[in-house]
C-alpha cells in the first residue's frame, strides 16, 4: 500500500512539474511577444496614430479608465476617438471622467462618437471632448441629477418592527429608508440635487455655447434623438467614425490614412496589458487553490455598489 501511495504521488508530482514547465515556457513566449510589441513589431507606438477608447456601461470614474486616458496622453497618438455607449453613472464619477477628457483634449484633439446612447453622466463625458458626433437615432441628453433611496417604513410597521436609533442631530444619516422622510431631510436632499444640477447645466451651456433660452429647451431631463440633438445644439454632426476622422483630417490637420488603434481596458489583449495577462496566467496555473484569488477573479465585470448622486437614464427602449 505504501508503494502504491508513493507511486501515485510520483505521478501527481510529474504531472504538476509538466504543467509548470509548460506555463514557464508560455510565460517566456508572452514576455518575448511583449518585448517585440514595445519594440514596434506588433504596432509601433512611436508611429503617429489615432487612438480609440470605449466608454461603455456604468460610469464611475474608475482609476483604470482614467489611467487609460493618461496613457493615451503620453503616447504618440495624434488624436482620440471616444466611443460612448452608456446610460450614465455616478455624478462624481462622470465629473472625474469629464475632467480627464478635458485635460486630454488640451493635448490632443478629441471626438466623442455616440452609439445607441450617451445620456446623463455619459453626456457629461461627451462634453469633455472637442466635438460630439451621433447617429440619427442615437439617444443623447437626459440633463439632470438624481438621488434615490428605498423606504421600508410601511413594511416594517406591517410586520411590527421598529428600528431604534440615537444620533447627534435630526439630519444625521437622513433619509435612512426605515421611516418617512422628514421635510427637513427632503429639503436638504433637494439642495444637494439642485446644486449639482446647476453645475451640470453650466457645463452644457459653456461647452455647447447655448444661451439661456436654448438651455431651457434641453434641461428638463429628457433624452433626444441625434437628429433632435443636432437641431438643439447638443451634438455637432450626424454620423460615425468616418465623419469623426474626416473632421480630424480637415480641421485638425491629421493626415489622411492615419491608422486607428483601439486602446483597450485591462483584461483584454490591448495596449499595455500584456504583463497583466501573463501575471494572471501564472497565478491561475501555479496557485489554482488560492480561494481568495479565484474569488476575486470571479468578481471581474460585476458592478460596484455605490451611494450618492447619480446622472443616469434608465429608460426602456426596444428597437
Amino acid at each position: 500500500m505504501i508503494e502504491d501511495h508513493l507511486a501515485e504521488r510520483l505521478v501527481l508530482l510529474r504531472s504538476l512539474t509538466f504543467w509548470r514547465i509548460c506555463s514557464f515556457f508560455a510565460l517566456l513566449l508572452i514576455l518575448s511577444g511583449s518585448v517585440f510589441w514595445f519594440a514596434g513589431g506588433l504596432g509601433n507606438q512611436k508611429t503617429p496614430f489615432i487612438a480609440r477608447i470605449a466608454i461603455n456601461g456604468l460610469i464611475t470614474g474608475d482609476q483604470e479608465t482614467l489611467s487609460l486616458l493618461k496613457n493615451i496622453e503620453e503616447s504618440s497618438a495624434v488624436a482620440v476617438l471616444v466611443s460612448i455607449e452608456s446610460p450614465g453613472g455616478t455624478t462624481s464619477g462622470s465629473e472625474r471622467l469629464y475632467d480627464a477628457l478635458r485635460h486630454l483634449s488640451s493635448k490632443k484633439p478629441t471626438v466623442a462618437i455616440v452609439g445607441n446612447l450617451a445620456a446623463s453622466g455619459a453626456y457629461i463625458a461627451a462634453l469633455g471632448t472637442d466635438r460630439i458626433i451621433a447617429l440619427g437615432n442615437s439617444l443623447v441628453g437626459s440633463i439632470g441629477v438624481l438621488i434615490e433611496y428605498p423606504n421600508f417604513g410601511k413594511l416594517l410597521d406591517t410586520v411590527g418592527i421598529k428600528v431604534e436609533e440615537v444620533k447627534s442631530s435630526p439630519l444625521k444619516a437622513a433619509p435612512n429608508g426605515l421611516e418617512p422622510t422628514s421635510p427637513e431631510a427632503r429639503a436638504a436632499l433637494e439642495s444637494i440635487v439642485g446644486d449639482s444640477f446647476i453645475w451640470f447645466k453650466s457645463l452644457v451651456k459653456e461647452r455647447r455655447s447655448l444661451n439661456d433660452q436654448q438651455l431651457e429647451a434641453v434641461d428638463d431631463g429628457r433624452v433626444f434623438t441625434g437628429r433632435q440633438g443636432l437641431k438643439l445644439g447638443l451634438v455637432d454632426e450626424l454620423g460615425g467614425d468616418d465623419k469623426a476622422i474626416a473632421w480630424l483630417n480637415e480641421s485638425k490637420g491629421i493626415p489622411k490614412g492615419t491608422a486607428v488603434k483601439d486602446w483597450k481596458r485591462s483584461g483584454s489583449l490591448g495596449q499595455l496589458n500584456i504583463f497583466s495577462l501573463a501575471y494572471h496566467f501564472v497565478r491561475l496555473l501555479f496557485f489554482s487553490n488560492d480561494e481568495d484569488f479565484i474569488g476575486r477573479a470571479g468578481q471581474i465585470g460585476s458592478l460596484p455598489a455605490f451611494r450618492g448622486l447619480v446622472s443616469f437614464w434608465d429608460g426602456k427602449v426596444i428597437n
